[in-house]
């Protein structure tokens, strides 16, 4: 086959990938696709941790035709016994002539190990075909496993001159309704939304998803959405046991710097999970994401205060900005977007790259990338107002 074929057989792949976007954590999302004689003779995506991988459903639906047949596959097949057997093992025992793969799978327990065993059972495999759309499918999954924390998307609204909220703390609403519409999406996909206590405190959000319906997909009943596990970073947990968010559906769990026996058994009560990571006054961001990795959360969609935000963005920790910029102004007065104090002069600008600007009803999304590395923020005057 040529490259171009090559191209266009993963790029169906990918397209089957992305069925599982909201469904299928902490696993990766994974689309096969088995080609005989120029036509597709199986299909398959992963929809949900511990059911079939979708190199077996793809190879179910091939049946004998998958014998001799190219296999395009959009993450290496596993190797090991996990909650299904070693897909690599199911390939070779149906008689594929090639696998195609856009990219390996970093987790330790497969890291080649699935490439080798079908390059033993006299498999031809090629490499990289369209690694980076595969790698920009599952960018989660690979923090975590990479790096041992999810993927941090923080999200925020601002008017035109980039305020988010009025002196007063009034924000309802800085965008329309399409792009809250929107966030609820992000939500979905998301293993978990973090919050900060002065958000909850001044606004009480829920940070669940309502959507209408189910997660559409092909070939089957929509799946119910998501709950992502709320995440409140509460250092004096002085969230009130009345939240609203602890009267729904779903897990939230409060993060504090340091244990106060009362207030944590009274949110305990509540229904929330409370646990400490210590960082002085306040919660140590980075361990506070290790925790998460360590539950096996992917990503994490932060709708927080500029506060919050802009610790984040000082620590480092995050990965993308999501920015819903409204046609209005707000004035000098409002509240900016992120607290970032102890930059005085041009050369301390902080660049981010720009991914995409796209219409969403009548604000615009933009959706960008930090380019720099942790602040050293000892260097600059005004720290200890981040305190």
């Amino acid at each position: 086959m040529t490259d171009r074929e090559h191209s266009r057989w993963m790029a169906r792949a990918l397209q089957l990938a992305r069925h599982g976007l909201y469904t299928t954590r902490p696993n990766p999302r994974v689309g096969c696709v088995i080609v005989r004689n120029g036509k597709a003779a199986g299909e398959g995506w992963h929809m949900q941790a511990g059911e079939p991988h979708a190199e077996v459903l793809a190879l179910r639906a091939a049946g004998n035709a998958a014998r001799g047949a190219t296999v395009y596959l959009t993450l290496e097949p596993c190797a090991h016994h996990g909650r299904t057997p070693p897909c690599a093992d199911a390939l070779v025992d149906a008689g594929v002539a090639r696998v195609v793969v856009a990219m390996r799978d970093p987790d330790p327990r497969v890291a080649g190990a699935g490439l080798a065993r079908l390059r033993e059972a006299g498999i031809e495999v090629i490499e990289g075909v369209a690694n980076e759309a595969a790698a920009q499918l599952n960018p989660g999954f690979l923090s975590r496993v990479q790096h041992g924390r999810p993927w941090v998307c923080l999200k925020a609204a601002m008017s035109l001159d980039g305020r988010t909220a009025m002196a007063s703390g009034e924000s309802r609403w800085v965008t329309g309704p399409e792009a809250r519409e929107e966030v609820h999406h992000l939500r979905a996909r998301s293993a978990a939304v973090m919050t900060g206590s002065g958000t909850v405190l001044a606004d009480d959000p829920s940070l669940n998803v309502r959507l209408d319906g189910g997660v559409p997909h092909p070939g089957g009943s929509a799946l119910p959405w998501p709950r992502p596990l709320r995440v409140v970073l509460d250092s004096q947990l002085r969230m009130a046991p009345a939240s609203r968010m602890l009267a729904l559906e779903g897990q939230t769990l409060v993060l504090a710097a340091r244990d106060h026996a009362s207030r944590r058994q009274a949110l305990e009560q509540a229904g929330a999970e409370v646990a400490v990571v210590g960082g002085d006054a306040q919660v140590d961001l980075a361990a506070a994401l290790a925790l998460l990795g360590e539950r096996e959360i992917n990503e994490v969609l932060v709708e927080a205060g500029p506060r919050l935000g802009g610790a984040l963005l000082a620590a480092g920790l995050v990965d993308e900005l999501v920015i819903y910029m409204a046609p209005h102004l707000m004035g000098d007065a409002a509240r900016g977007l992120f607290t970032l104090p102890g930059l005085e002069r041009m050369a301390q600008r902080l660049p981010v790259e720009m991914i995409d600007i796209q219409r969403v009803g009548e604000d615009w999304r933009i959706t960008a990338r930090p380019k720099f590395e942790k602040l050293n923020m000892k260097s600059m005057k005004g720290t200890k107002n981040m305190k």
